[in-house]
């Protein structure tokens, strides 16, 4: 079992910055694949960005290319997301996820995938 605590969001105004802390306990952190998702009212949850369990290889949405960076911190059981450049658009409940098969082909993007969940830090942008 995995316990996922995410922090970091607030108020912030367009074009400007927040970043999101993920902090786990529970199983050894780096065992996991590492995701961040987001749910803007009345839309479906969509995939941010993913960091794999070495830390090696990423990715992201569209829509948040050059603007978000997702980074982990296996000493300190940590994943964070780096937020620049935010946008009205970009408000939504922020969550993190874990997905516990490693050694996927592919760095999954769906909500399905994950097995564990956080609580969600909710970010608003305003214009």
């Amino acid at each position: 079992q995995v316990q996922l605590v995410e922090s970091g969001g607030g108020l912030v105004q367009a074009g400007g910055s927040l970043r999101l802390s993920c902090v786990t306990s529970g199983r050894t952190f780096s065992d996991y694949n590492m995701g961040w998702f987001r749910q803007a009212p009345g839309k479906e949850r969509e995939f941010v960005t993913i960091i794999n369990w070495t830390g090696g290889r990423t990715a992201y949405a569209d829509s948040v290319k050059g603007r978000f960076t997702i980074s982990k911190d296996n000493a300190k059981n940590t994943l964070y997301l780096q937020m620049n450049s935010l946008k009205p658009d970009d408000t939504a409940v922020y969550y993190c996820a874990a997905d516990r098969i490693r050694m996927r082909p592919t760095l999954p993007t769906t909500s399905g995938n994950y097995d564990y969940w956080g609580q969600g830090t909710q970010v608003t942008v305003s214009s």
